[in-house]
């Protein structure tokens, strides 16, 4: 095989020669001039992207079809299993931790239900496990499989689906069904099932690229899952009150000062609105906290957590950009005298981490999700009656922030102001805080009965 790193695109342009829309990416490797032409500028974009990372990777391009290494390889495999660890490896590079979680929790609940009746099927569970763990990793990150495991990779490779068989609705429906139910059998979250369809979509859509498809199968299934609640429930959100007897009660949590340690990180996502990877990330040289008055957080890093095998680095914490930003980008946060106070207050006691974070674990390192998660449920029963504990009260800390967000709204601060602050786009904000805006129903109300008595 004859490969060259010399590679080089072109925009993508209309096929004028076709009645039809159609969109034609064009690239050149080693010379040798490519082309490709896809029915939607969606699935062209889609294309060059993906032409473009593994370029920008330094992964070599085959000069006889003009495709990088793992795109040949997807465009070889025979079987639908063979198809999802070549897409894996596509997709592994340039995917964030999390993301790559997800995609190998939908494609490990999908899978088992693509193959055929063949004998000494392995229970569900045995299925999963082998494809988290080892089968559904990339070549360079996947250990060992231990021999139970090893036989049940075996099964899967010798029982997995024809890929063609892709392009049928009843094998897709298969899937589909799959999805939709736990590892107990019973019915999955609603958005659970909204996240791996739409891991599902990806991997059909890349089929229809390398044109194993002529078109995705999931848009001729008339499938509806759950619909999904995206507002914030109002029984969440605490009132300042009950938000500072919490902050309070934090202080009282644990030994050797550990409640006082975190107190401040939970203070962060109540008075600034800061999500927890964006508060677990917070550096010294990201704050503007001056003696008196405003202070300000630039907010250009979030530390999400995730399981270690899903990372580069193999730490829990992969340093990543803003969530819906990009990497170079900064959200500017002014931050109340409260705030301010409390952190410096904090730096004074327990001084920076390392690498200049404000909040570390007692031995320096990042602090664990299970730690202040730990911590929280403690105060709530400090600080909570019996009957609120037991409500969706600020049930977990990011509660906080929703708490944050809707006491900005109901001040009065205009919606484009609290986006911006919060890290929303505007009309996510209004749609996603709309039960939690008090007010609203009284005004109506009013207007209603003056449009009546006229």
């Amino acid at each position: 095989m004859n490969t060259s790193y010399d590679v080089k695109f072109w925009t993508i342009t209309r096929n004028e020669s076709s009645k039809t829309p159609s969109f034609v990416v064009r690239w050149k490797v080693g010379g040798r001039q490519k082309s490709k032409t896809l029915r939607t500028k969606a699935l062209a974009e889609s294309l060059l992207s993906d032409l473009r990372q593994a370029a920008k990777r330094g992964e070599p391009f085959d000069m006889e079809t003009g495709l990088p290494l793992s795109m040949l390889q997807a465009k070889s495999a025979r079987t639908i299993f063979d198809f999802v660890r070549a897409y894996i490896e596509m997709k592994w590079p340039h995917a964030a931790a999390k993301t790559r979680d997800s995609i190998s929790d939908a494609l490990s609940t999908a899978l088992p239900a693509l193959v055929k009746d063949r004998p000494g099927r392995p229970d569900v569970e045995s299925l999963r496990t082998a494809l988290r763990k080892y089968a559904l990793l990339p070549e360079s990150k996947r250990p060992a499989a231990p021999p139970d495991a090893a036989r049940v990779i075996r099964w899967l490779e010798g029982a997995s689906l024809d890929l063609t068989a892709l392009g049928e609705a009843k094998t897709v429906r298969l899937a589909l069904d799959a999805i939709a139910l736990r590892l107990d059998g019973k019915a999955a979250s609603a958005n659970t099932i909204r996240r791996k369809r739409a891991v599902l979509h990806a991997l059909l859509e890349y089929a229809v690229e390398l044109e194993e498809l002529s078109a995705n199968p999931l848009h001729r299934i008339k499938w509806k899952p759950t619909k999904t609640t995206e507002t914030v429930d109002p029984r969440i959100v605490v009132n300042p009150r009950q938000a500072q007897e919490l902050l309070t009660a934090v202080t009282y949590v644990g030994r050797r000062g550990r409640g006082r340690r975190l107190m401040p990180l939970f203070a962060c996502m109540y008075y600034a609105a800061l999500r927890p990877a964006e508060a677990i990330a917070l550096r010294r040289e990201d704050c503007d906290l001056p003696a008196t008055g405003w202070g300000r957080f630039l907010i250009d890093v979030s530390r999400p957590e995730v399981n270690r095998q899903w990372t580069d680095t193999w730490d829990a914490h992969e340093e990543r950009g803003l969530k819906h930003r990009g990497r170079d980008d900064v959200r500017p946060v002014p931050i109340p005298p409260t705030l301010v106070k409390i952190l410096r207050q904090h730096i004074e006691e327990f001084g920076l981490g390392p690498d200049g974070r404000l909040f570390q674990s007692e031995r320096g390192g990042v602090v664990a999700s299970t730690a202040y998660t730990e911590v929280w449920q403690e105060a709530r029963k400090l600080a909570l009656t019996p009957s609120q504990a037991a409500s969706p009260l600020a049930k977990r800390p990011y509660d906080l922030r929703h708490a944050a967000v809707s006491l900005w709204l109901n001040a009065g601060v205009s919606a484009p102001e609290v986006a911006e602050r919060a890290g929303h786009s505007v009309d996510v904000l209004l749609r996603v805080y709309a039960k939690c805006i008090d007010g609203q129903q009284e005004i109506a109300n009013r207007r209603i009965a003056d449009a009546l008595a006229a």
